[in-house]
């Protein structure tokens, strides 16, 4: 098997998306498409390859209806003017959808059925909001069965589809309080504003001119959500989102968020001839199948895969990325894998720096890359939850690469 090697990585900032108030969204005029496009020609004069190299393009979405249809993943290509010789493939894991293509692309390069990969991720929760609005446009249309036949209520689909119950249900079966999930919902937004500040995030965000509503031009290069003001009293004080007597709210949960990432993947021997120095090897994947109504326990299973297949252990790992798509599905990964916080999330989480749900998945494993060869450490992983009752976890290693 063939090592793979991330090449480049860039994203745009993550809007904070507002469905019922589109004004606010930076890239409310904006399709995800067109934020994705804008910065796939980047990301490969990044990593140092020629368009024309590219065997493979994936592209993940969670919601692929209404204008984030992408034609089998060539429309990123056609707007983004890249060569017609590239494949394309659409990928929809949900929350998991831009890891699940660095799985389907770290594959194809380990088995030698492509030597450079293209890989996306979009969403745009503004333009294509999740849930209810998107079934009621007659955009998605669930089996009803599924709901109404009794052979199928065993499911519990009423909550399976329904993030915020799921999360309640998980946090139902751990010994947290609502105040530890107060506290790592401050503590994302006091980090990744530590880490806008100082400039980290430049590194992998390329700046975008957005047209606002009012038809005025705003150069976007950081992320909306973040809030560095955030007061453990405010987030504590916020009214339960999901259920009347229920303990998650907006303050422990990912904010709905409009972005586009990117990543090149190459194989290890011709990044080496090329004298391409690559942001990490990827040394594993795991991916795996739980309740769907506690959908956020899936990164535990999906990691313990992931590291039976590099043969390390949790205490292994020096850097964690682990979506915050609610704080309780961080804390539970903490609990249940024995993990040191202070190696999770160091530079924020999705609390604060926003969860695009296709794109996302990108987001956490670039940026870990980035974070290893910050703080100089060796293995990382990044991981998150799936809808639907899915984990996905991806292992990396920051080699020297002296070439």
């Amino acid at each position: 098997m063939r090592e793979v090697v991330i090449a480049g990585y860039l994203r745009t900032a993550q809007s904070r998306s507002r469905p019922n108030d589109p004004a606010r969204d930076w890239f409310c005029q904006m399709r995800s498409d067109e934020l994705l496009a804008k910065i796939l020609p980047e990301v490969i004069k990044k990593s140092g390859v020629e368009p024309e190299e590219i065997d493979d393009f994936l592209v993940g979405c969670a919601t692929g209806v209404s204008e984030q249809w992408t034609y089998g993943g060539r429309n990123p290509i056609f707007l983004a003017n890249l060569p017609d010789t590239i494949a394309a493939k659409f990928v929809d894991q949900q929350c998991g959808s831009a890891m699940a293509g660095i799985h389907i692309g770290f594959m194809e390069i380990a088995q030698d059925f492509a030597d450079i990969v293209l890989v996306g991720g979009m969403e745009h929760m503004t333009r294509v909001p999740m849930g209810d609005t998107l079934i009621d446009r007659g955009a998605i249309v669930p089996n009803m069965a599924l709901f109404t036949d009794p052979k199928h209520q065993h499911w519990d689909m009423m909550t399976a589809m329904n993030m915020g119950l799921t999360a309640e249900k998980l946090f139902a079966r751990t010994d947290y309080t609502k105040a530890d999930m107060d506290k790592w919902g401050l503590r994302s937004h006091q980090l990744a504003a530590k880490a806008q500040k100082a400039g980290f995030f430049e590194g992998e965000i390329f700046p975008i001119e957005a047209e606002q509503a009012d038809g005025s031009t705003m150069l976007v290069d950081k992320d909306q959500a973040v809030r560095g003001d955030s007061t453990l009293e405010g987030i504590a004080a916020l009214r339960p989102a999901f259920k009347k007597d229920g303990v998650i709210t907006a303050g422990i949960s990912s904010p709905l968020t409009a972005g586009a990432t990117s990543m090149v993947l190459m194989s290890k021997k011709s990044a080496k001839k090329k004298g391409i120095k690559p942001l990490a090897t990827i040394r594993s994947i795991g991916f795996a199948g739980v309740d769907p109504t506690i959908m956020g326990h899936g990164p535990v299973p999906a990691t313990q895969k992931a590291l039976d297949k590099a043969g390390l252990k949790a205490l292994d790992i020096d850097y964690w990325e682990i979506n915050e798509a609610f704080c309780i599905v961080a804390l539970n990964c903490i609990k249940e894998l024995g993990l040191d916080p202070d190696r999770v999330n160091v530079m924020g989480g999705a609390t604060a720096i926003g969860h695009p749900l296709g794109a996302t998945g990108i987001r956490l494993t670039g940026t870990l890359a980035r974070i290893l060869e910050e703080k100089g450490g060796r293995y990382g992983c990044s991981n998150a939850c799936v809808g639907g009752g899915q984990g996905v976890a991806t292992i990396i290693e920051r080699e020297p690469y002296d070439w």
